[in-house]
């Protein structure tokens, strides 16, 4: 019978996101059980410092610039995978921003940039994944979403909007993957200690989100736990959401 620990080896695991937090912190779990990891996020000098230190400590790992944006960067992100590992397993779309302010003050901009990033860069991580995928007969989505989809509260509405297209893309894909060969999952993390309160432009939000995280917020690290959890079910079983909060978040 096939261990966990002899699943991981054959795995190869594209990352979104990768340069910091969840991202990151997935990065460094998964190759370290042996996985290949293919990083991708607009920062690269992070990205290839992180590719060099698991390198370094024995594991797989490669990085490219990737803005999710971007349907000819993502393409290059699952080309490069394929061309250096051989084929993909995983798609771990992890890229996203949080900009918080009251549907009143129409900060267009602010929700365009979510859009983009939140859903229009899952999506084009789906249309780069789904053809190789296909041709596997094998591969599995794995994207970070958010519990802000699952208790609305003010000034998060539109953030909240893109987190729950996304799950509702998801669980659509998840209808019409039946035949066995593809599976999704959802992963929605509460508080968590990243660079998220970075992108919120209220200074009282900002300092209010960072005070929660000081407080309360659990590792990146719990949450790549979680990714790993599902990436490592044997083939015909799919952990379809995840819900991963601190125990004293309301």
């Amino acid at each position: 019978m096939t261990s966990i620990l002899d699943v991981w080896p054959a795995r190869v695991v594209v990352i979104t996101g990768a340069s910091s937090g969840i991202g990151e912190a997935t990065a460094r779990d998964i190759a370290g059980r042996g996985a290949a990891v293919v990083l991708g996020a607009r920062r690269l000098d992070r990205l290839e410092k992180l590719a060099a230190e698991i390198r370094d400590h024995g594991g797989r790992a490669t990085a490219i610039p990737v803005d999710v944006t971007s349907r000819d960067d993502m393409t290059a992100l699952v080309a490069q995978a394929v061309d250096e590992f051989g084929r993909l397993d995983v798609l771990v779309s992890n890229a996203g921003i949080a900009r918080l302010s009251p549907i009143a003050d129409l900060d267009v901009d602010a929700w365009n940039a979510m859009i983009d990033i939140n859903v229009r860069g899952v999506l084009n991580g789906l249309a780069a994944a789904m053809p190789v995928f296909q041709r596997q007969q094998r591969g599995h989505f794995v994207t970070t979403v958010s519990t802000s989809g699952l208790k609305i509260v003010p000034t998060q509405a539109v953030y909240a909007g893109t987190k729950n297209a996304v799950r509702t893309l998801l669980e659509g894909l998840r209808q019409e993957s039946t035949s066995g060969w593809l599976r999704t999952t959802s992963v929605s993390p509460g508080y968590v200690r990243t660079e998220l309160a970075d992108h919120v432009d209220d200074p009282q939000l900002r300092e209010q989100t960072r005070k929660n995280m000081a407080e309360f917020a659990i590792s990146p690290e719990a949450v790549a736990r979680a990714i790993a959890f599902a990436i490592e079910q044997p083939d015909d079983v799919e952990i379809g959401d995840i819900t991963i909060r601190p125990t004293a978040q309301g």
